[in-house]
C-alpha cells in the first residue's frame, strides 16, 4: 500500500504552479512580488521544479568534518597542555599559530597523538629552515601535519610581502621541492570579512590559487583553502560547493590531482559586541552551512572573541556547538546532502558561472597580484562593502540586537578586554591592505561613547 500511495496524486508541472501562484497574487506582478535579486545579481525564484532544471555539474561534498581548535602559541608548555586538554574535550584537529622560528616542534607536540590527529601549523612568516624542521619531525614521527603558508594572503592583509615577490616565490619553489607536507594555504576569509560579495569571494580565491599554480613549478600536495561563512544560509552552502567545483576545474588545467581541503570559519563581519549571545545563533547556522557545503574542517568562532581574550568558556561553547551538530544532529552522516535540492544546485551553478567570468576578467587584466598592486581588487571589495553597509544603516540588512530590537540597558564599556574595531596603523606599504571590518562597528562606537 505504501508504494502506491503517492501514485494517487497527479504530478504538477512548474507551469501549473506558476499559474496558481499568479492567480493567488490577485493581479500583482509575479516577478516584482516574488522574485528577488541578491547582491551578486542572482534572481531567486519562489520555487524550483525538476522540469525546469537539470544539473550541469557533479560535485562531491565530503560527508564528514573535523572539529578544529585554534591555539595561538605564546608559551610552548601551556599550548601543549591546552592542545591535550581540548582533544580530550571534543576537538578532533588542532591549528597552532606559531609566531616565530624559536618554537621547538618537539616540545610543542610532546604527548600529542601525532599519527591519528591532523595538525595545522599556521606560519605568519616564511622560513625554509623552520619548514625543514616541521618536515623532519613529520617524517620521524609519521605525523599528520599541514603547514599553512600564504605570501599572497600576507600581501593582502599586511600590504607587504614577507620579503618581496621574487624572494617569497623563490622560497616557495624550494619548499615545494623539498617537503612532502602540504604547505600552501589560500587565506580567502579576508575577502568575506572585508565585505566582498560571494561572486567576488569565489573569483578572488580562484585567482589567488592561480597565481600559485603559475609561479610554483610543481605543487604535489593538497592545497588548503580558508573560507569565512556568512549568515545567508543556502547561498553559503552553494558558495562552498561552487568553490570546490571551480578549484577542481582550475586544478585540472594544471594536472593537479588533489582535491582542495576547505577550512571554514564563521565570518566576523556580522558579529556584534552588544547582545553578544546572538553571535552563538549566527555561528550555529554558519557552521551548518559549512558542513552541508562540504568543509573538511570547521573552526568555530567563540561568541566573545571580538572583545575577550582567549578563554576556556568561550572555546568550550564553540566546540560544543559543533559537537551537537555532529553527535546529536548527525550532520556528518549523509553523503552529498544537498543533491536533489534544485534551489541549492541552481545557486551553485550561478555563483560558479558568475565567478568564472570575473576570474577571466582578472586574468585578462594581468592577474590577481597585478590587480592588487593597482588597487583594483581593493576597490571592488570596498564598493561591495559600502553597499552592504548602506543596507545595514537603512535597516534593510538586520542584525537583531544591534539595528533591530537593541537592548538599551546593555552596557559593554567595562567588559572590553580587546579593542573590537578597525585599528589604525599608518605605515609605508606596497599596496593598500584589505581591511576586515564589521558592519556594526560605527553603531557600536556611538553606543559606547554614550555609556556612563
Amino acid at each position: 500500500m505504501a508504494e502506491g500511495l503517492l501514485n494517487e496524486f497527479e504530478s504538477v508541472s512548474s507551469k501549473q504552479w506558476k499559474q496558481q501562484i499568479q492567480y493567488e497574487l490577485n493581479g500583482a506582478d509575479y516577478n516584482d512580488t516574488l522574485v528577488w535579486e541578491s547582491p551578486e545579481g542572482i534572481k531567486v525564484k519562489p520555487f524550483y521544479h525538476n522540469d525546469e532544471y537539470k544539473s550541469k555539474y557533479s560535485i562531491y561534498t565530503p560527508n564528514t568534518f573535523k572539529i578544529l581548535q585554534n591555539i595561538f602559541v605564546h608559551d610552548i608548555t601551556l599550548s601543549n597542555k591546552r592542545a591535550i586538554a581540548v582533544l580530550n574535550r571534543g576537538a578532533e584537529s588542532i591549528r597552532f599559530t606559531i609566531e616565530n622560528e624559536k618554537v621547538s616542534i618537539e616540545e610543542l607536540m610532546q604527548n600529542l597523538p601525532v599519527e591519528k590527529t591532523q595538525y595545522f601549523f599556521y606560519l605568519p612568516f616564511l622560513s625554509i629552515d623552520f619548514v625543514n624542521k616541521i618536515s623532519a619531525f613529520t617524517t620521524k614521527n609519521k605525523a599528520n601535519i599541514v603547514i599553512q603558508i600564504d605570501p599572497i594572503g600576507q600581501l593582502c592583509k599586511d600590504g607587504n610581502w614577507f620579503q618581496n615577490l621574487e624572494k617569497d616565490f623563490e622560497k616557495l619553489n624550494y619548499i615545494s621541492e623539498k617537503t612532502n607536507n602540504p604547505f600552501l594555504t589560500i587565506g580567502s576569509e579576508i575577502y568575506q570579512n572585508a565585505g566582498a560579495n560571494m561572486v567576488q569571494q569565489l573569483a578572488f580565491t580562484v585567482a589567488h590559487v592561480n597565481e600559485y599554480f603559475n609561479r610554483i613549478s610543481s605543487i604535489n600536495q593538497p592545497i588548503t583553502i580558508e573560507v569565512a561563512v556568512g549568515t545567508n544560509y543556502f547561498f553559503e552552502i552553494a558558495k562552498l560547493r561552487a568553490l570546490r567545483l571551480l578549484f577542481n576545474t582550475l586544478a585540472n588545467e594544471y594536472n593537479h590531482e588533489f582535491d582542495c581541503q576547505i577550512i571554514a570559519t564563521p565570518t566576523k563581519r556580522n558579529k556584534t559586541v552588544y547582545d553578544y549571545n546572538l553571535n552563538m545563533l549566527r555561528t550555529t547556522t554558519e557552521c551548518m552551512s559549512a558542513i552541508l557545503g562540504g568543509a573538511n574542517s570547521i573552526a568555530n568562532l567563540p561568541y566573545d572573541s571580538l572583545y575577550h581574550k582567549d578563554n576556556e568558556f568561550g572555546d568550550r561553547i564553540a566546540r560544543n556547538q559543533l559537537l551537537i551538530l555532529k553527535n546529536e544532529s548527525y550532520f556528518d552522516k549523509v553523503n552529498n546532502p544537498t543533491d536533489g535540492s534544485y534551489y541549492i544546485e541552481s545557486l551553485t551553478e550561478q555563483l560558479a558561472e558568475k565567478a568564472l567570468l570575473l576570474f577571466k576578467d582578472i586574468e585578462a587584466n594581468g592577474g590577481f597580484i597585478k590587480q592588487l598592486i593597482e588597487g583594483t581588487i581593493q576597490k571592488k571589495i570596498q564598493e561591495s562593502a559600502i553597499k552592504e553597509q548602506e543596507l545595514f544603516n537603512d535597516g534593510r540588512e538586520v542584525l537583531v540586537g544591534t539595528n533591530k530590537y537593541p537592548n538599551k540597558s546593555d552596557k559593554m564599556k567595562y567588559d572590553l578586554e580587546l579593542y573590537p574595531f578597525v585599528k589604525q596603523k599608518p605605515r609605508k606599504t606596497l599596496i593598500i591592505p584589505i581591511i576586515e571590518k564589521r558592519i556594526a562597528e560605527k553603531m557600536e562606537q556611538e553606543r559606547l561613547s554614550q555609556e556612563e
